[in-house]
């Protein structure tokens, strides 16, 4: 059975081919490839959680490579990048701000007990599981680093 993610993601495509929008099915296809990638090395369906996972990768790869253009001085490379990220992110869950990500760190740092930098690994471990896709997690590594390190 097909993700209920995977499903949105064809449809947009779908819907793109009939609005004859050729940047927005190029990207969407990108999409498409990089998930067939994952369930080809699987050998099986992928989860919703699954793809999340290569969204994410996606867009970190496009904002790297972005910033690469911008020091080349090549908008128009910048400016396609910019609008995958966006097409991308549409698939994404919201994500948290950093104001949302200080208030869950404050209460997983209670919860656990932890006040020392020796309690970053288990704090990590525990919001890598409950924030997983909601939050970039080298943001939220950075936040938990200062809030532990005071």
């Amino acid at each position: 059975m097909e993700s209920a993610l995977l499903s949105r993601i064809k449809d947009a495509t779908r819907k793109s081919m009939l609005a004859r929008d050729k940047t927005r099915v190029a990207a969407l296809k990108l999409v498409n490839a990089e998930v067939k990638q994952v369930e080809l090395t699987q050998k099986g369906a992928v989860s919703d959680t699954d793809i999340t996972k290569v969204l994410s990768r996606m867009v970190k790869q496009r904002q790297n490579s972005a910033e690469q253009y911008r020091v080349g001085n090549r908008p128009d490379l910048v400016e396609q990048e910019l609008y995958e990220i966006a097409v991308i992110n549409e698939f994404l869950p919201k994500q948290l701000t950093e104001e949302e990500l200080l208030i869950t760190i404050g209460e997983v740092c209670n919860e656990l007990d932890a006040a020392t930098a020796q309690d970053i690994g288990r704090v990590m471990g525990y919001l890598s599981k409950s924030l997983s896709g909601a939050a970039d997690m080298s943001l939220v590594s950075r936040l938990v680093r200062e809030r532990l390190s005071q």
